[in-house]
């Protein structure tokens, strides 16, 4: 099969000979063999030999003009910008040019080697005198000028830019490239190419220094296809990746998924329509909840040749038919390499279709609160160069940012390094909550179900498992916002509890050991998340999460009886805080009663301020005593 850049060189190739066929021809004998076997190189898609077959054309007749177009068009083509330059050059100073697509060649090569104010010349030239019906060439053309007008002002306005190589832990003599990380920073996936093979690797971070990179799971890892562009999930449980001519594949690349079981990874496993295609499906990126899928696809209904989809997640774990970000992120031509930020909202990828340095260069944009995306950023020189810049990740914190390259201090082929990125393409600032479930008596790890709540907005922040076999579980958090927090697990009493993430510099994640209890008579679990206004009884909205979560408790164990209790701190006067206290209690009682829970399994009672947990002598002591609770009765 003919790669889709091999067949554009050779039906370019081929239209030139027509166009020049009056100047095909060379006096000289040897040229003109030359020049002929070169033609049947180029049909075989043998470009170095017909490079070197036409070099030699042009050795032996130094006015082969023709030889020095398809020269130039080759070089050009198979993006060896600068050697083209002077066959251009040679072919217009021979004269008689009669098809003005040379200086668009021309002016593409000194677009793609930086040199833009002659890039400019060369491509207005091109569009004031191409009078062909070919509007392709005529639009690249035109946005091939916005380019050398935007990166003329950009290169005048650079932003630092220190890239500083991960080290020998990480980077190899092979390619190393395509990194993501976990949400806390400790762990960083990537592919390493050993002799064409590709495979995922990993690394932890221990005190600032990165581990020597292991083989991530030979589950995930196959001797006989390549694994490549993955993401990892921020709380470490999910990896998303593209396997390419597998058996089970639906199209030449699709995106697999493998959960982490316990300390190893499952078998992955193809996710199937509708994410999948016939076409090329690869380069995904999961959003922070789990819920959003990223990834690139030349599937029809798009706007250019590959473009940016995105699928979400049903509640019974099925995928949706995936969805065209839409112009706001593509363009008619190639956007690769998404990476959604752990803040849910800063978006990155490579496009060669906005106002940019020549090739591919890296962009941010934010999805603003009404679902559309904002007008993409330009990282900026010397970030983005007039070479292809794909495949950058950014850190939790959004401070720094991850890629591959090829620099002066690598270790081998290609590295990966990290550098500090500028204020006006950071992301929102998040945290994370970090913690693990374990049995209270035993202290075995728990598979329990953590669910995560803004309080501010009431919207889902987190829901779903620990890992079954550490108890551990890790859920982003944006910064500035009040959350409420739940585990449950089967056969045991629920946890709550609610927390602030201040906006400040030296945000620190909130960290949690949860002990759950198994039902029995005599425990005793705070609702941390029921709340009423001071001196009042009514019950808050932001209670009703905690709520049905003691509704669903006593569903679910039907021979389950409570007494609900209110207390209160010893401000004021004792006996109203005893009044407050129960009706408080009862104001809980009668939710659960509206609920059809039955009065007889429910008891409730204000104690006031005869109950206290901690001293009243501080303000941290009074909160902690002003609480409602449930005491376990009876378990049938």
């Amino acid at each position: 099969m003919i790669h889709r850049n091999s067949a554009q060189i050779l039906v370019f190739l081929l239209l030139l000979c027509g166009v020049f066929r009056l100047n095909a021809q060379s006096t000289n004998r040897k040229a003109q063999d030359n020049f002929n076997r070169a033609q049947e190189m180029i049909t075989q898609i043998n470009y170095p030999q017909a490079i070197d077959l036409l070099k030699a054309a042009v050795k032996e007749d130094q006015q082969f003009q023709l030889a020095y177009l398809q020269l130039a068009d080759l070089h050009r083509k198979t993006r060896q910008y600068n050697s083209s330059l002077p066959y251009y050059q040679k072919a217009i100073e021979l004269g008689n040019i009669s098809d003005y697509r040379v200086y668009y060649g021309m002016g593409e090569s000194l677009l793609f080697t930086g040199n833009y104010e002659n890039a400019r010349s060369s491509l207005t030239t091109f569009i004031s005198k191409y009078t062909g019906k070919d509007k392709d060439i005529l639009n690249k053309a035109n946005k091939y000028v916005k380019d050398c007008d935007f990166s003329v002002i950009a290169l005048k306005n650079p932003v630092k830019y220190e890239p500083v190589n991960l080290g020998p832990g990480v980077n190899s003599k092979y390619r190393d490239y395509f990194p993501s990380i976990t949400a806390d920073g400790q762990n960083l996936i990537f592919s390493r190419n050993i002799e064409g093979n590709e495979d995922f690797y990993i690394s932890t971070k221990t005190e600032s220094v990165w581990s020597e990179a292991v083989p991530l799971s030979n589950k995930i890892n196959t001797p006989n296809y390549n694994e490549g562009a993955q993401s990892i999930s921020p709380d470490g449980m999910y990896l998303f990746f593209t396997g390419c001519n597998r058996p089970d594949g639906l199209g030449r690349c699709d995106i697999y998924v493998s959960h982490k079981e316990g300390n190893d990874w499952g078998a992955p496993f193809n996710l199937g329509q509708p994410v999948n295609s016939e076409y090329w499906d690869a380069q995904p990126s999961i959003s922070p909840d789990g819920n959003t899928l990223y990834f690139v696809s030349n599937r029809p209904g798009g706007y250019g040749g590959y473009d940016i989809w995105k699928s979400t997640l049903n509640e019974d774990g099925s995928w949706q038919k995936p969805v065209n970000l839409g112009p706001e992120i593509n363009t008619p031509y190639d956007e690769q390499t998404p990476f959604i930020h752990p803040d849910g909202k800063t978006f990155y990828f490579s496009s060669d279709g906005w106002p940019g340095f020549g090739n591919k260069d890296i962009y941010m944009s934010s999805l603003t609160d009404n679902g559309h995306w904002t007008v993409p950023i330009n990282l900026g020189a010397p970030i983005n160069t007039f070479n292809e810049e794909t495949g950058l990740i950014v850190s939790p914190d959004g401070s720094k940012a991850y890629f591959s390259a090829i620099l002066k201090d690598g270790y081998g082929d290609m590295d990966i390094y990290q550098f500090d990125l500028p204020p006006a393409v950071r992301p929102k600032e998040i945290t994370y909550v970090k913690g693990n479930v374990k049995d209270k008596e035993t202290g075995k790890p728990l598979s329990a179900s953590i669910k995560v709540i803004n309080l501010q907005n009431k919207q889902n922040q987190f829901n779903d498992f620990t890992n079954e076999a550490t108890g551990a579980f890790l859920a982003v958090m944006p910064a500035g916002h009040s959350y409420l927090l739940n585990a449950e697990a089967e056969g045991y009493l629920f946890y709550s509890d609610n927390f602030e993430l201040n906006n400040s510099p030296s945000l620190k994640p909130y960290e949690l050991n949860i002990l759950l209890e198994k039902i029995k008579p005599g425990v005793n679990i705070v609702l941390k998340n029921i709340f009423f206004d001071t001196n009042k009884y009514e019950l808050l909205p932001s209670s009703v999460t905690e709520l049905n979560l003691l509704t669903d408790l006593l569903r679910h164990n039907k021979g389950l009886k409570i007494e609900i209790q209110g207390h209160t701190d010893n401000i004021g006067n004792k006996t109203q805080n005893m009044k407050l206290s129960e009706l408080r209690a009862k104001s809980v009682y009668d939710y659960l009663v509206a609920h059809q829970m039955t009065k007889e399994r429910l008891l409730y009672k204000g104690y006031g301020e005869d109950k206290p947990l901690a001293t009243n002598e501080t303000e941290a002591g009074r909160k902690q005593n002003r609480r409602t609770s449930f005491v376990v009765i009876q378990v049938n």
